[in-house]
């Protein structure tokens, strides 16, 4: 899952070794993003890439996984997929784990099985006008 790198270093925390970071409060990461930041780039390329980072997660489970075949399933697997990078990160004590992030990669996942489904329509009535 190559699509992942891009973001390395964005959830690096200020405790340094051994300091635990993490937030547990919906929305507190997003809302501090939004309203402190000195420029308008970061907070866009924060929140839209945490969304845009499992867009293919959820696009590409359902081509690969008939079991993955409805936006539940993508939805769940986002999840747990987010879950354990957020887990992973709370272990690795130079990491943040923030449940923002969940709930963002979770939007991603969804839209990229939205978009999916979205596709999947259009082929079939493309399929439809052509026989």
């Amino acid at each position: 899952m190559t699509f992942f790198a891009w973001n390395h270093g964005a959830s690096l925390g200020p405790e340094g070794p051994g300091g635990r970071n993490y937030n547990l409060t919906p929305v507190r990461s997003i809302y501090r993003i939004a309203v402190f930041s000195p420029e308008w780039v970061a907070p866009v390329r924060i929140l839209i890439g945490n969304i845009i980072m499992f867009m293919p997660l959820g696009f590409f489970l359902p081509l690969l996984f008939r079991q993955v075949r409805t936006i539940l399933r993508i939805v769940l697997v986002g999840l747990f997929v987010s879950l354990w990078i957020e887990v992973m990160q709370f272990l690795l004590t130079y990491r943040v784990a923030d449940v923002d992030d969940l709930i963002l990669n979770v939007i991603g996942a969804f839209s990229g099985g939205v978009l999916y489904f979205a596709m999947r329509s259009v082929k079939r009535r493309v399929y439809l006008f052509n026989v």
